[in-house]
């Protein structure tokens, strides 16, 4: 299986059996063909539950529910934050930072305590990551922009538009997953965190009056890297769905349905949120 740049898939055990319900058309060909010439891909994802006999293996409607269900999750406690800090302002930074922190924390032990297809994570992972966007969507639609919540409105739009797109261009195979693709999504992935970090730093220190590069200030080159991260994670969703259809043709339980969705929900996130920064920028005094 090749490894995805969403590091929550990449915890993700790997293996090879055949046939259940797949994201695209092309994974009884491609994908099967990639699988097989896959030395690490050769071994099957089971547990002792599988040995057993009682979990079964994963299938499609597994993952459309499990991650239905956490976007439900981010939707609802976003609404809440975001009526929650409309009405009294002060709670704006303690829940950008509490939501923001703590999913970050959720990731981290998801990812790296191999927990990614816990629920309590997951749907826990959901709550702080709704609260966060709530209030991080009221900062960029009222106090960094003037776009109100029509511009939040766009940019859910967007970040939709931008999904089913990326599962249309998966499911008709118009672009390949291969692991030179992987590799130059990786490479430019780590390049622009990377880059974004250093802006960051330098902004900390005061250079270019705060704004570092000036990635983030609003200007031609924030518009630029702001398209770039929009890309990068649109193209992030086609090596995650790979990912989620070899694991289901894998014969992995169905429990590693709540980790794909996991996965998608971080990417989700990071789309939307730069795509709601890039129409504050377009609609700043």
């Amino acid at each position: 299986m090749r490894e995805s740049s969403n590091p929550v898939f990449r915890s993700l055990p790997k293996g090879q059996q055949g046939g259940y319900a797949q994201f695209g058309t092309n994974a009884a060909g491609f994908g099967a063909a990639t699988a097989q010439a896959d030395p690490y891909a050769a071994q099957p994802y089971t547990t002792d539950r599988q040995q057993a006999g009682v979990s079964r293996p994963l299938t499609i409607d597994d993952v459309v529910t499990k991650t239905g269900i956490t976007l439900a999750v981010v939707a609802v406690m976003g609404v809440l934050s975001y009526f929650m800090v409309s009405m009294n302002t002060g709670l704006m930074m303690p829940f950008v930072l509490v939501g923001g922190l703590g999913g970050f924390a959720l990731i981290m032990i998801a990812t790296f305590g191999r927990k990614q297809d816990n629920p309590a994570i997951v749907l826990s992972y959901a709550a702080l990551e709704g609260v966060f966007l709530g209030a991080a969507s009221f900062l960029f639609a009222n106090l960094v922009s003037t776009g109100g919540p029509g511009m939040i409105a766009q940019a859910i739009f967007g970040t939709v538009g931008v999904f089913v797109g990326m599962l249309v261009v998966y499911k008709t195979g118009a672009i390949r997953v291969t692991p030179k693709f992987t590799r130059m999504l990786v490479a430019a992935l780590f390049g622009v965190m990377a880059i974004a970090l250093l802006n960051l730093v330098l902004g900390l220190f005061g250079v270019g009056g705060g704004e570092g590069f000036g990635l983030r200030s609003g200007g031609p080159l924030a518009i630029i890297f702001s398209l770039v991260c929009i890309g990068l994670a649109a193209f992030m969703f086609l090596i995650d769905f790979d990912s989620a259809d070899q694991l289901i043709r894998a014969g992995a339980p169905e429990k590693a349905a709540w980790g794909i969705a996991l996965g998608l929900t971080v990417t989700l996130v990071w789309l939307y949120l730069e795509i709601l920064r890039l129409l504050s920028y377009f609609n700043s005094d």
